[in-house]
């Protein structure tokens, strides 16, 4: 991989763990509807269907939910970076940084839904993103 680009290993990363929370999503979303015997009606206000499902199986597609919002920046971010020739050195750490925050905030949302703890995580994956902000930033303005 040419170096100017090693920050795209966090990317596909980052994608590749949606897909395994997509995963997991449907694999415990299915049996739940199955097991509730739920007839999906798509007149119903978005969500509230699925409201009545148990919280350890909503937590999931919360989850999926919040990979589709925030990160979408980070994609943006690391991508332009690669671009413009400033993915390499403390920028590929701190898109790692922001991965590796994003996956231990699924799995603590996922698992124990602790809400403390995953504000914590969010605010902390905050830290990577405004810093290679900053670095595209000046990458770009010098």
């Amino acid at each position: 991989m040419n170096m100017d680009a090693a920050i795209i290993t966090p990317v596909i990363v980052l994608v590749a763990w949606s897909m395994v929370m997509w995963l997991w999503m449907y694999l415990t979303r299915i049996p739940a509807i199955q097991s509730a015997k739920m007839t999906l009606d798509p007149n119903m206000p978005r969500g509230e269907q699925m409201a009545t499902l148990p919280a350890k199986v909503r937590w999931k597609a919360d989850n999926y939910n919040h990979l589709m919002e925030q990160p979408t920046v980070f994609y943006a971010l690391a991508i332009s970076m690669a671009v413009i020739g400033e993915g390499t050195g403390i920028n590929v750490y701190l898109a790692w940084g922001y991965v590796i925050i994003r996956i231990v905030h699924s799995l603590v949302q996922s698992l124990i839904n602790n809400i403390g703890l995953r504000f914590l995580l969010f605010a902390l994956s905050n830290v990577p993103l405004f810093w290679l902000t900053i670095n595209a930033l000046l990458a770009v303005a010098g």
